[in-house]
């Protein structure tokens, strides 16, 4: 670890006194040979994605921006989980030095704060992934993050979020499950806020990362789960040991991507740099929602038809269910002064925000059903 970060100190010093930016005395030093005021800062980034995953085409278009914008002042070397530390321990990495960046969930450091889950994972006020989005930059939530993880966990690192994920399914499931009477006793997977709350409703949950969900589903050590989306689910193979999808869910219905940064990195970097690199967070969420959009539809299509897989809308009652459990947890969430800070703020944003959207929104199910009729089936 010392040489790790020794290593890391000294690519820093470079940074403020060599090829990024430098001193006079640098500047007339490496005047002949110029070419070395060119070479580029390699940059060390690590998801918490398999190597296959989709998540992984959606950190590539946010290298590809930097890269571009950069000029070739910048190259990231990206690498997926595991290439230099676990799914769940990004974060430290960062903190540490040891990575630079991270493309990961805020619900992945969860085992330091359950506050990490509000910012991705938490409770449900009626509001989407872009509503709680907006919420971060407009409505409080950044500074609110920044407090968590700078003044409370004494973390070294700057966070911002990315595109806004669609709601995630309630998984993949061996048998039919429509009642709340058929969750008792399951071993599902996920993670967060989300274990407490389906944990609360009757189901044996255990926190996986996305890579060892498949190899536990086959062991037994689970026998129901959910990961995020038909294009990841698709690519680890969850067709294979479950046929029945559940889409619609409030587990996790409002979650972003998170880019965290390590501070000491960010701060020595020139100011155009340092811009780019957090712009491109906004550039890439365009870029991964559309693909998102593109792939995710259509891998649903393949598991239908290609695959024999099921495809249901949970039911209404365990929906109603869910409702409830999330009444129970905000309640017992609420006694730490900083989780009732957050959850204030929260809603009182969605309160104001998604009221407008809701109310804005035309039933677009209703002209869904007049020009594909029957389809949806709900």
């Amino acid at each position: 670890m010392t040489d790790t970060l020794n290593k890391g100190l000294s690519r820093r010093s470079f940074i403020r006194t060599g090829a990024l930016g430098g001193t006079a005395a640098a500047a007339s030093v490496l005047a002949a040979p110029a070419v070395l005021a060119q070479e580029p800062l390699v940059v060390k980034m690590q998801t918490s994605w398999p190597a296959s995953d989709i998540w992984m085409d959606f950190a590539r278009q946010y290298v590809e921006r930097v890269e571009a914008m950069s000029g070739g002042r910048l190259k990231i070397d990206l690498l997926p989980a595991g290439a230099i530390v676990g799914a769940f321990q990004v974060m430290d990495a960062v903190s540490d030095g040891v990575l630079d960046i991270c493309h990961s969930v805020p619900v992945y450091w969860y085992g330091k704060s359950k506050a990490a889950s509000f910012f991705g994972t938490g409770p449900v006020f009626g509001g989407s992934a872009t509503t709680m989005l907006g919420w971060f930059y407009q409505g409080g939530g950044k500074e609110l993050y920044e407090e968590l993880t700078q003044q409370t966990l004494g973390l070294n690192v700057y966070g911002m979020l990315g595109m806004p994920m669609p709601a995630q399914p309630f998984g993949w499931f061996k048998n039919e499950v429509n009642s709340v009477a058929d969750l008792q006793g399951l071993k599902y997977r996920t993670v967060g806020l989300a274990a407490d709350l389906l944990q609360s409703m009757g189901m044996s949950v255990a926190q996986l990362p996305g890579g060892e969900i498949v190899p536990a589903m086959e062991r037994g050590v689970i026998d129901a789960f959910e990961f995020n989306n038909p294009s990841s689910d698709s690519r680890f193979g969850a067709q294979d040991v479950a046929k029945n999808y559940y889409l619609s869910s409030y587990h996790q219905a409002s979650e972003a991507f998170e880019f965290v940064f390590n501070k000491d990195f960010m701060d020595d970097l020139d100011p155009d740099l340092q811009a780019i690199l957090r712009h491109a967070v906004e550039a890439s969420a365009t870029a991964n929602l559309a693909l998102a959009m593109k792939e995710y539809s259509a891998d649903l299509q393949k598991l239908q038809t290609d695959s024999g897989v099921t495809v249901h809308r949970t039911s209404k009652e365990i929906l109603a269910a869910q409702l409830a459990a999330w009444d129970g947890l905000i309640t017992d969430l609420g006694t730490d002064p900083f989780n009732a800070k957050v959850m204030e703020s929260q809603r009182a944003w969605v309160s104001q925000v998604a009221y407008y959207e809701l109310m804005n929104a035309p039933d677009l199910g209703l002209a869904y059903e007049h020009y594909f009729p029957g389809k949806l089936k709900l």
